[in-house]
């Protein structure tokens, strides 16, 4: 007899793992930024009107999908035309390439977290030169955080053309992080139903006891303020509503086939429309929440770098002028420079290279997204803190707990197809084929722990799914609307569920996200065309700054192949399959 198919345990199971895999990292540190780029307040307007008309409809058509074909994405797709398994293979190409870098970043979670047991914190100072006689030149020019992050963490190479050799400290963290990863995806549904209950809450307790803090920080109001005013005139700036419906589709995880191998492990009646609802909602609220905790710690480290750079700027007029202590302030210090800079002008232009202009407002401007958000902003900001070690911990462990969420989802998009295969799963049991998975990712992930390892790590980030993601999505809705059709597969969800599609998600589905998709993807391409040479940025070490190169030609052809790899398996499977049935015809054709 063939096997039952694995279910959740209940309900609420499937609506924590779908939570744990969509509510991830870049809620943290991609939603604040997209906020502090495109308007403040202002950009929650797009943002909102993207998640009902894009965001809801396309997870609740992948949920359904998932539970009324009961398989993986390859499965599902090609149930609803054998033309259409490349859509899943796709789905299974980017999720698996995803997996490669995306453990990267649990690596270097577990690495500072490690690391947050010191006192003090090792990225809070500068180490000492070889003679001991002074700090690094290069942590000197940069800053100990930048230092901790760039040398220490990743010891980056000056370009990529220079691989270097493995890191092992960051490669045994990989090792780690995938052994986790591994543990937690053993018995599939088993094992991930339980493991999810943790990594969707507890990032939710820690934001909560990181908000206390934060509002409680010096400087906290300054950056709310920054945050919730709005700059209207970003609502006309057709990137403010691009990047809001990128941000969306991309947060909540559509096209990896994670939604769909989930829901295919749901009872048939599941009311998928009301999880898809809430999981949505979670979503986004998270992201504004997880914003409000991050701009009261950049308000606080915005005040606390504009506060010291006020308090270097009067202690060098007061030494350089032998002027009385407490005779230069805050509130006095421009009336201060006027009049020295008239009264002894030779003098004071001696040391004007050395007096820095603060401002409050261009420290709030500095954007900053995705690394260098999570490993150095934040890692600024704490180390200012009292009882710096404690935020660090939780900080780090957090992170780790929403990338192994989201690693949960990836992973499901790559074994449920393979485990839903009655050839592989007759030839290997489960555990094995899961432990198979992660080997093969973990090996091919080391070479994101070279020298060169984090430019790597930029071109699968920025280059492995964006284009790929939107065409999959894109395929997905027209096949059940057209191919499938939308009529039958209506029929087919209020047969399953007992609840009739009302009018609102059929319009979405069958016009709105389709036509919104297509723009997004005629964007990209564009932009991809009209960028010209692709560059990187690349770290300094002489001026302690990241500049810009442009990307070898090997480096370019990867960034071919990698979105090459994905968008064509959907024509080139079609295609495969039309000559297989042509010949099969063929062969089985009377002869005359």
């Amino acid at each position: 007899m063939e096997k039952a198919r694995p279910l959740w345990s209940n309900p609420l199971q499937f609506v924590f793992a779908c939570i744990s895999y969509a509510v991830g990292l870049g809620n943290v540190w991609r939603f604040p930024y997209l906020c502090q780029m495109y308007g403040g307040g202002s950009f929650l307007v797009p943002y909102v009107i993207m998640l009902l008309v894009e965001g809801m409809p396309l997870l609740y058509l992948e949920l359904a999908v998932g539970q009324r074909m009961r398989q993986g994405s390859i499965g599902a797709w090609r149930t609803i035309s054998p033309y259409l398994s490349g859509v899943g293979v796709a789905s299974v190409v980017v999720s698996f390439f995803l997996s490669m870098y995306y453990n990267v970043i649990n690596a270097w979670s577990f690495w500072y977290l490690f690391h947050s047991f010191q006192d003090p914190l090792p990225w809070s100072v500068c180490p000492l030169n070889a003679n001991r006689t002074g700090y690094d030149e290069e942590c000197e020019k940069a800053s100990s955080t930048q230092y901790f992050w760039y040398r220490k963490t990743l010891n980056i190479s000056p370009s990529i053309q220079e691989s270097g050799g493995v890191q092992w400290e960051p490669a045994l963290c990989l090792l780690l992080a995938w052994l986790l990863v591994y543990l937690c995806i053993l018995r599939g549904t088993e094992s991930t139903g339980k493991v999810v209950y943790f990594t969707a809450s507890l990032p939710y307790c820690v934001l909560i006891i990181y908000l206390v803090r934060g509002l409680t920080l010096h400087g906290a109001t300054n950056g709310l303020k920054y945050m919730f005013t709005p700059k209207i005139e970003q609502l006309a700036n057709p990137r403010t509503w691009i990047n809001a419906a990128t941000q969306i589709f991309f947060s909540l995880g559509l096209g990896f086939g994670s939604l769909i191998a989930f829901a295919s492990y749901n009872e048939p009646s599941n009311n998928c429309q009301k999880h898809a609802i809430i999981v949505s909602l979670i979503n986004s609220s998270t992201s504004i929440f997880a914003s409000i905790v991050t701009f009261s710690i950049y308000g606080f480290k915005a005040t606390f770098n504009y506060e010291s750079c006020l308090q270097k700027v009067i202690l060098l007029l007061i030494n350089s002028f032998d002027l009385e202590d407490g005779s230069v302030t805050a509130d006095n210090l421009e009336q201060v420079k006027s009049y020295l800079a008239s009264t002894y002008p030779s003098e004071y232009s001696a040391i004007a290279p050395q007096i820095h202009n603060c401002s409050l407002e261009s420290e709030l401007n500095t954007a900053v997204q995705g690394t260098g958000l999570a490993f150095i902003v934040y890692t600024e900001a704490i180390k200012n803190m009292e009882v710096s070690q404690l935020w660090s911990v939780l900080y780090f462990f957090m992170l780790l707990m929403l990338g192994v969420g989201s690693m949960l989802g990836n992973t499901a998009a790559i074994l449920t197809p393979l485990t839903d295969s009655k050839f592989i799963s007759s030839l290997l049991p489960r555990e094995a084929i899961s432990g198979l998975v992660c080997l093969i990712n973990c090996a091919i992930g080391m070479v994101f722990t070279l020298e060169s390892g984090n430019y790597w790590f930029d071109i699968f980030n920025d280059y492995g799914a964006t284009l790929s993601l939107l065409l999959i999505v894109l395929v997905e809705a027209i096949s059940v609307c057209y191919v499938y059709g939308l009529r039958r597969f209506e029929r087919e969800l209020q047969a399953m569920t007992g609840r009739a599609l009302s009018w609102y998600w059929k319009i979405l589905w069958a016009v709105v996200s389709p036509l919104l998709m297509v723009g997004l993807f005629i964007f990209y391409l564009s932009d991809y065309i009209l960028a010209g040479t692709l560059q990187y940025q690349a770290w300094d070490a002489s001026q302690g700054q990241l500049v810009t190169r442009d990307y070898p030609p090997y480096a370019l052809a990867v960034i071919g192949l990698l979105v090459a790899a994905s968008t064509m398996c959907v024509p080139l499977v079609a295609l495969g399959t039309f000559v297989l049935r042509r010949l099969k015809r063929g062969d089985t054709a009377p002869v005359s």
